[in-house]
């Protein structure tokens, strides 16, 4: 009986794991099994971590929001100016008005001084 070569299908499947965790250390980067493990692994946090990005930077910009609106004023807070913003149904996103916060304060305490003109929070409050 002839002897029956085997095919190239399961090596390159094998060479094209090895060349994703090609920078990982060790024996994760070398042994097939561990390899695939870790190829798990590093594919579930990174789908975990896009998430959790997106959360991050949100708590960012309401942290960057909040404490330049506070610098102006101790009355007037963050859920306020969101809240203010809504009821006058202007379109910031929380990413633009903490880009404003950063680069240009004045910017950001004029928006605040016109809505709170306009709204008129202070004589409903108290």
């Amino acid at each position: 009986m002839t002897r029956i070569r085997r095919g190239y299908i399961a090596r390159r499947r094998r060479t094209k794991i090895r060349l994703f965790a090609s920078s990982f250390r060790g024996a994760h980067s070398r042994l097939t099994r561990t390899i695939t493990q870790q190829k798990i692994r590093a594919l579930v946090s990174a789908h975990r971590d896009r998430d959790r990005q997106k959360i991050n930077f949100r708590r960012l910009w309401i942290t960057r929001i909040n404490a330049a609106i506070r610098e102006r004023g101790v009355c007037y807070s963050y859920s306020r100016l969101i809240n203010d913003l809504y009821k006058k149904q202007l379109l910031l996103n929380r990413k633009i008005l903490a880009q404003i916060a950063i680069s240009n304060r004045n910017c950001l305490y004029m928006i605040s001084n016109e809505i709170i003109k306009e709204v008129g929070w202070k004589e409903s409050t108290g």
